[in-house]
C-alpha cells in the first residue's frame, strides 16, 4: 500500500513540476520573475521602419530612445507618457491610460489575463496571446526556446498597424530609475 502511495507521489509530482509545464505556464512563470528587460527594437507603422533601444521596468515604466536623425525618446514614468526629439525644447504628453502601451507595460495585468487565453503557436517557434482588452487588440509574441518577449503588435490611435519586434533582449539588469523622469522644457 505505501509502495503504490509513493509510486503515484512520484508520477504525480513528475507531471506537475515545472519541466512538464506547458509554454504558457513557463512564459508565466518567466513573467512574474522578470522586475525589467532592456532590448533593441524594430517598429513598423504603414511603410516606416524606426530602430532603437529600450528599458521597461515594471509596473508600467518605459525609456526608449530612437536610432533616427531626431534622436526621438519615448518615456513614461507609469503615468504619463512622453515624446519628444532631443534637438528640440517641446515635447508631446500623453497620459499613458488608455494607450496600448499602458496594458504591455503592466505586468500584473498581462499574467490575469495569459491565465484566462488559450496562446497560440507558431511553426513550433514562437507564442502569441492575443488580448481584446480596453479597446485595444494587442499580440503578444515569446519566444518558445528562451521564453522571452520578442515583440507585440497592436494599432496606433490612427488605427495603422504596429508592429514591434525585439532582439538582444537583457532581463533584470541594474538600470537608472532617473530614465523613467519626464523631460522638462
Amino acid at each position: 500500500m505505501i509502495k503504490g502511495i509513493i509510486i503515484f507521489l512520484f508520477f504525480f509530482s513528475m507531471y506537475y513540476s515545472p519541466v512538464y509545464a506547458n509554454k504558457k505556464d513557463e512564459i508565466i512563470l518567466r513573467l512574474k520573475k522578470t522586475n525589467n528587460l532592456s532590448f533593441d527594437f524594430k517598429q513598423t507603422i504603414k511603410q516606416k521602419t524606426e530602430k532603437g533601444n529600450c528599458i521597461i521596468k515594471f509596473p508600467k515604466k518605459i525609456f526608449c530612445s530612437y536610432n533616427n536623425v531626431n534622436k526621438k525618446i519615448m518615456v513614461s514614468n507609469g503615468k504619463y507618457l512622453v515624446i519628444k526629439n532631443e534637438r528640440e525644447i517641446l515635447y508631446n504628453l500623453y497620459r499613458l491610460e488608455g494607450t496600448p502601451l499602458e496594458i504591455i507595460l503592466d505586468k500584473n495585468y498581462l499574467i490575469q489575463q495569459f491565465k484566462n487565453i488559450k496562446p497560440r503557436v507558431i511553426d513550433n517557434t514562437y507564442t502569441s496571446f492575443l488580448l481584446n482588452s480596453k479597446n485595444y487588440t494587442i499580440n503578444i509574441f515569446f519566444d518558445n526556446k528562451s521564453l522571452d518577449l520578442i515583440g507585440w503588435q497592436t494599432e496606433d490611435i490612427y488605427q495603422n498597424l504596429v508592429i514591434t519586434f525585439i532582439s538582444n533582449v537583457k532581463i533584470n539588469e541594474k538600470i537608472n530609475d532617473k530614465k523613467f523622469k519626464l523631460p522638462n522644457n
